[in-house]
């Protein structure tokens, strides 16, 4: 069955629009958002926590991020939900349709129109996947991150990405750019990238491994090295990262043309 997000800024055109999705045998699970941004931080949550989300049915003019606007970002995503907009303007389907957009429905919203509406939706689905476990590895292309600034809505990419703190509920992206607060869980996140290469290294910190420069050793005490930053490995972490850091010192040293050149290092 279906997944589905609904977002309207008139809560009694959402509260209709969610009721007639409801009505779908075809819909299992319908989320409801009052806004773009509030959307965008729904499905960065689904995507952290694995959750399928086949499509999303939303209006175009909303105050702050609109429906183009919010459709457009989609693409920054590895595996983008569907599009069906339901609106009450007429001028911007093609707009609309250049976007990728499944279907265009006019209200108020006809019952038998939005059941072809979902009817393509699940046509979609079938062919292309899911975001969960059918759809292809995310961990292999790069992720947006939706990060809200001054009321603003920016997407982070993950590659910009060199560590991550968990700040209680939140956890701090750190980039060459400056810090985002996201609010989800660093024990969700650690799953989602570890395909990406990110690897625990602390119960509070999470490092994207292609950034650490430096391993160090201390009194007992270990550190990696990212950019400006030193920071903390903890005892249980300690030999995982130090594993991989060989792994990665051979797997260098192999491309660079094997045993016998550039004079390599004796033991």
């Amino acid at each position: 069955m279906l997944h589905v997000l609904a977002v309207d800024d008139e809560r009694p055109a959402l509260e209709e629009l969610v009721h007639l999705l409801r009505e779908d045998p075809r819909i299992g699970r319908v989320t409801g958002a009052e806004d773009a941004s509030s959307a965008l931080r729904d499905l960065s949550r689904m995507l952290v926590e694995d959750e399928r989300l086949d499509a999303v049915f939303l209006d175009i003019r909303m105050p702050g991020l609109d429906g183009l606007d919010f459709t457009r970002l989609l693409t920054g995503f590895a595996a983008p939900p569907h599009v069906v907009f339901v609106t009450a303007h007429d001028d911007c389907a093609v707009t609309a349709y250049e976007l990728g957009a499944l279907d265009y429905l006019l209200k108020p919203v006809r019952p038998e129109r939005l059941a072809e509406a979902v009817r393509r939706v699940e046509l979609a689905a079938s062919r292309t996947g899911p975001q969960g476990e059918d759809a292809p590895d995310a961990g292999a292309d790069d992720e947006m991150i939706p990060v809200e600034l001054g009321g603003r809505t920016r997407l982070v990419s993950r590659r910009t990405v060199t560590h991550v703190e968990a700040q209680g509920d939140y956890v701090r992206l750190h980039t060459a750019d400056g810090g985002y607060l996201v609010r989800m869980p660093l024990t969700a996140l650690t799953k989602r990238w570890e395909a990406a290469g990110f690897i625990r290294i602390h119960r509070s910190t999470l490092v994207a491994s292609a950034h650490i420069t430096e391993l160090r050793f201390d009194g007992g005490r270990a550190a990696v090295q990212i950019g400006d930053a030193l920071l903390p490995v903890s005892r249980r972490h300690t030999r995982e990262v130090r594993d991989l850091l060989v792994r990665r010192f051979h797997h260098a040293a192999g491309g660079a043309g094997g045993p016998g050149e550039g004079g390599g290092a004796h033991g």
